[in-house]
């Protein structure tokens, strides 16, 4: 299984960011699968974002619901993220993971985001 995560860059505040996690080598869609979002801000630990399962069964974050979104393409074979009105504080590394059932567990190499005017 590969993910690769991509994205704008740089983002200015109050803006909205698009994040896309390529999937290949696993369906997106059967194989029990959970793609979880993950974000690490510079000099801080990671931070749960939220998850969408094989289903299309989505779950966000309580403290980022309000601004956060997660779905996927199952032709594309893409999940993404959608966040909006963001902050400095936003700024991080945004890693797609990908986890089983069976305990295999897989990630992307990360996209970084920078929220600055």
């Amino acid at each position: 299984v590969q993910l690769e995560e991509s994205g704008p860059g740089l983002v200015k505040p109050s803006e909205t960011v698009s994040l896309t996690c390529a999937v290949s080598g696993a369906s997106i869609t059967s194989d029990y699968g959970y793609w979880n979002w993950v974000r690490q801000p510079p000099g801080k630990g990671l931070e749960w974002m939220g998850v969408i399962n094989y289903s299309g069964r989505a779950l966000v974050n309580p403290l980022l619901r309000s601004r956060t979104s997660i779905s996927r393409d199952n032709a594309e074979k893409v999940v993404r993220l959608q966040m909006n009105s963001l902050k400095p504080e936003d700024t991080a590394a945004y890693y797609c993971n990908d986890v089983y059932g069976s305990g295999l567990d897989y990630w992307g190499q990360g996209t970084q985001v920078t929220v600055s005017s």
